[in-house]
């Protein structure tokens, strides 16, 4: 088995492992945040998220509950009615966090939750009851598909119950079979999944769109460019390889999510990106939002920055819209950073009536208010740029006797107009004749005056 701290990190898995790390964050506090690579086949996809589950830390749950029902808060049939008394008489117990797979293979069953045989059966005390499927089973835990674009495709019921499961945090599930009753239960799982786009059926996002659209980020995967990372790979395949590298995260993955602050300005930035850039799905400004905290939680920050919003851009959008609207947002992220920047270094004059004269808080407020200045510098732009031509254009003629030009060009590059009551009044160098002193053939042609080459 292949550990998670001996996996060799390149460029183009980097972005991979830095997710799983953040959803991990996620999932210890409570909230889903799930993941779906995309990518070559023998990349590394499938082997990364499983060997993650050595970060997964172990939960206490109500004893033998196969439901992982936190003591302090239950949630399923058996003991949400139960009191604080009763659950401690039943006891607790750590078990490892829950790490299930969905198959091709799977049915509705054995995924949502099926009658109890072996209870039913039982020739003591034969019971109908609901044996709890894998979603359930998962609860505060993690659920990973392999070629979830192949189930998806060939499996349409089972995509719709990701999509449940899915839509919100925490997602819902309802277990139903005949003669008992129904039972709807919250979930709280995650969902890790991996696909290769090329191959068919195709891309996730073109086979089902809503369930593309529940995937918090989708991560791109690539190859390795250099020779190095290959012998690296190679060398911790060999038996007795236990080298633990690059897991300095490893210790900011417990960490509280709560303690990250997002100021104002950070939320009008994220409000601004939905609208101005017209995405579809609010889901897109939610995981921005959690993905900007993660991402300053595992730099090590309990305040985010506009950085923090840049760093996850490409992975919460890169399924959601066109690369040409994401390169718009990180641009207008720069700029906003740029005028962040300059403001915090901008020395700060005492003004009175400061009310009146109150500066721009946020950057993207800064940005309005010097939004005339990018105008301003396009026209000067332009207007030096027709005046040098004009000028070009101007020294290529033959010149005109001094005071014959009407317009003159100053010292600063600018354009000045002549006196007209100063400049020379030059005549032409014959005098006009009227047409009817002129010969016929000279302005009247026919078919016998063309000539012929």
């Amino acid at each position: 088995m292949n550990l998670y701290g001996n996996l060799t990190r390149h460029s183009g898995n980097r972005d991979l492992f830095r997710s799983i790390e953040m959803s991990v964050m996620a999932l210890n506090n409570g909230h889903p945040f799930h993941l779906h690579a995309e990518g070559l086949r023998g990349t590394g996809k499938t082997t990364i998220m499983r060997a993650a589950r050595d970060l997964l830390p172990p939960i206490t749950r109500i004893a033998n509950c196969l439901y992982n029902c936190r003591p302090d808060k239950p949630h399923c049939p058996a003991h949400r009615h139960l009191s604080s008394r009763e659950i401690s008489a039943i006891g607790t117990e750590i078990v490892p966090c829950p790490f299930l797979e969905i198959s091709h293979a799977s049915k509705i069953g054995t995924v949502v939750g099926s009658v109890d045989l072996q209870r039913l059966t039982d020739p003591a005390r034969p019971a109908a009851a609901l044996l709890p499927g894998i979603i359930p089973q998962a609860h505060r835990g993690i659920i990973f598909i392999d070629e979830i674009n192949r189930l998806a495709d060939t499996s349409p019921e089972l995509a719709d119950i990701l999509l449940d499961v899915m839509g919100t945090k925490p997602g819902r599930i309802q277990v139903e079979e005949s003669g008992l009753p129904v039972i709807d239960l919250a979930v709280e799982v995650t969902v890790w999944s991996a696909s290769n786009p090329d191959e068919d059926p195709g891309p996730l996002s073109q086979i089902r769109k809503q369930l593309a659209d529940r995937f918090d980020m989708v991560i791109t995967m690539g190859r390795p460019e250099v020779p190095q990372d290959i012998l690296n790979i190679l060398d911790k395949q060999t038996p007795g390889k236990t080298r633990m590298e690059e897991t300095g995260a490893y210790t900011n993955l417990q960490k509280n999510v709560a303690s990250v602050q997002i100021s104002e300005d950070i939320y009008n930035i994220l409000a601004s990106i939905y609208i101005d850039f017209s995405l579809e799905s609010i889901r897109a400004v939610e995981a921005m939002e959690m993905g900007t905290k993660l991402a300053a939680l595992a730099a090590g920050r309990e305040l985010a920055m506009i950085d923090d919003v840049a760093a996850v851009v490409p992975l919460v959008l890169g399924h959601r819209t066109d690369n040409n609207t994401i390169m718009s947002i990180l641009k207008y992220l720069e700029r906003l950073n740029g005028i962040h920047s300059a403001e915090k270094a901008a020395p700060v004059t005492p003004v009175p009536n400061s009310s009146e004269s109150r500066p721009e808080s946020s950057p993207f407020q800064a940005e309005k208010k010097f939004w005339w200045r990018d105008i301003w510098q396009k026209m000067i732009a332009k207007l030096n740029l027709n005046l040098t031509g004009a000028g070009s254009n101007q020294s290529n003629r033959t010149a005109a006797p001094t005071g014959g030009s009407t317009a003159r060009y100053n010292s600063s590059g600018g354009m000045t107009v002549a006196d007209p009551l100063k400049s020379a009044v030059v005549a032409p160098p014959q005098p006009a004749i009227p047409l009817s002193g002129l010969p016929a053939e000279e302005f009247v042609s026919s078919e016998e005056h063309k000539t012929h080459g």
